[in-house]
């Protein structure tokens, strides 16, 4: 009986990454690390602030761990760092990989939820899209474990508050 022999070193990075092409670190890291955590947290702060809870939030019944809403802006700020820097490490040697993808798409999911709960008030809605983006961050974290350790690391933080985030809403679903 033969044994397959597992891919050792680069090559067992190209197979989990997807890519067939020769990875190179991007020029400039420190200017793209940047535009990655200007545009990330941009990009929530701008959502956010369009999408701010108001009155209709605020007359929900909330579950007894619901945090005071002061809480979500810096950790969600904190969080959208680390997200942007595990994007940027996949991205200076594999900006078109699978990893990369699935980054980017729970970065859709990420800022799709926002305006779903607050702007079009659809609470199961916004649970379903957070049950999304939780298997996403989860997918992102087991696929670069071996191929970039940290940015696996760097996103568990965000797996464990998006967790939080899902029991959140739905707990406020069922209360309402």
């Amino acid at each position: 009986m033969s044994r397959r022999r597992e891919p050792a070193g680069q090559e067992r990075v190209d197979k989990i990454m997807k890519t067939s092409e020769p990875l190179q670190p991007a020029r400039r890291p420190l200017l793209t690390l940047g535009l990655f955590i200007v545009g990330v947290v941009g990009i929530g702060i701008l959502i956010g602030t369009l999408s701010a809870p108001g009155p209709w939030y605020e007359a929900l019944r909330k579950p007894p761990f619901n945090p005071p809403n002061w809480i979500f802006a810096p950790v969600w700020t904190v969080i959208y760092v680390l997200i942007a820097i595990a994007g940027w490490r996949i991205y200076r040697f594999a900006p078109g990989s699978l990893l990369m993808g699935v980054w980017g798409v729970q970065m859709l999911f990420n800022w799709a939820w926002t305006p779903v709960f607050f702007s079009l008030q659809q609470i199961w809605a916004a649970f379903a899209v957070i049950v999304l983006l939780f298997a996403l961050v989860l997918i992102f974290i087991i696929r670069a474990w071996n191929a970039d350790r940290m940015a696996a690391l760097l996103f568990l933080p965000y797996a464990a508050w998006v967790a939080f985030a899902g029991l959140l809403n739905l707990s406020i679903a069922v209360l309402n």
